[in-house]
């Protein structure tokens, strides 16, 4: 998997993921993990999404 996120899309995604987790737990719903899909897409650095429109938010020295 090639590098398409980067830092800054990188630290909004891991916080919004935190954000529906506990908005998730509060309510006590099962919609909550959804936001286990930013935090993990921040930390493989990939997002899928974005590969079908050639998006890459990564600058050229963080890919690898």
């Amino acid at each position: 998997m090639k590098c398409n996120v980067g830092t800054t899309d990188r630290i909004i995604r891991f916080f919004v993921g935190i954000i529906i987790l506990f908005i998730g737990l509060y309510y006590g719903s099962w919609w909550g993990l959804i936001g286990l899909l930013p935090i993990i897409s921040a930390a493989l650095r990939f997002c899928p999404a974005y590969v079908p429109f050639g998006i890459s938010t990564c600058r050229e020295k963080d890919m690898g």
